[in-house]
């Protein structure tokens, strides 16, 4: 008897801890100093190495002939300049008016060529989570990209655009949510800017030629705790964590990944 009553309490107490750890590393529900999208903290900010400007100080002609064609640059603007669209960009706004539009989810790895067509309600209830760091990038969705701008319309209409810009050269919107640890592993395209409305979001980059070392099925989280470290310092990233009313510049074919640190909702504009 006396044995039996020592390994319940042992029992009681292992699952006690087990409880407590799921709790732990589960959604939370109650932070919601985000204008109720969720806080889930699974990786640090780390160093910012990006010139960063405030927008008043950053001209025109300053942005052509440093940025443009050559270098990434960071533009933080004042609480006003987007409040308009970053309050129709809560939980609460969003789920009133969109919850029941289709969203195109992509797989987050570097070709993202897996699609699946959920609701945006169904998306915020089941699948906004946190990244678990052992599930590869292909078997990861979340939703960046691939908008019917027609649909949404009347939410990009909102939406205030960087002061500076490429002459010749037009914005396509790409906008999405996605839970914390999550992203995009390296990659390149054409130019643009990308903006955090919410949450926070870390960027890498390297310059076009310099192509990282990466797998591009496993996520941003994973090579962050797998290979960054072992980057020799002259070698590291220009990497910089975005927050809301930032804007990040990346010119054409330039490489970049990014980790999303929080819950994070984000809008990039995409020059062609």
């Amino acid at each position: 008897m006396r044995y039996s009553c020592v390994y319940e309490i042992t029992f009681q107490l292992i699952l006690c801890h087990l409880l407590a750890s799921v709790a732990e590393h589960s959604l939370p529900t109650s932070k919601n100093t985000h204008s109720h999208w969720y806080i889930d903290e699974l990786a640090e900010e780390g160093p910012c190495n990006i010139k960063t400007y405030k927008y008043t100080d950053l001209s025109q002609d300053e942005f052509l002939a440093v940025y443009a064609y050559q270098n990434p640059v960071i533009i933080t603007y004042d609480e006003k300049w987007n409040q308009v669209f970053q309050r129709e960009c809560s939980r609460e706004s969003m789920m009133e008016k969109y919850g029941q539009k289709v969203i195109r989810l992509s797989s987050a790895n570097t070709h993202s060529y897996i699609k699946r067509d959920v609701t945006l309600q169904y998306y915020v209830d089941e699948v906004l989570r946190p990244q678990d760091i052992n599930t590869l990038g292909n078997e990861t969705f979340y939703w960046f990209g691939d908008n019917n701008h027609t649909e949404w319309r009347e939410l990009f209409d909102l939406y205030k655009q960087p002061h500076v810009f490429l002459p010749g050269k037009e914005g396509m919107y790409s906008f999405g949510m996605a839970g914390a640890g999550t992203g995009v592993p390296f990659h390149w395209h054409g130019p643009g800017f990308g903006e955090v409305v919410y949450g926070r979001k870390r960027w890498f980059l390297f310059p076009p030629e310099k192509t990282p070392h990466f797998n591009p099925d496993k996520t941003t989280l994973h090579w962050l705790y797998n290979d960054y470290f072992h980057i020799p310092p002259s070698d590291k990233p220009l990497e910089c964590t975005l927050k809301p009313g930032q804007v990040i510049y990346f010119p054409d074919r330039w490489w970049h990944a990014t980790l999303n640190l929080d819950t994070s909702v984000f809008i990039s504009t995409f020059l062609g």
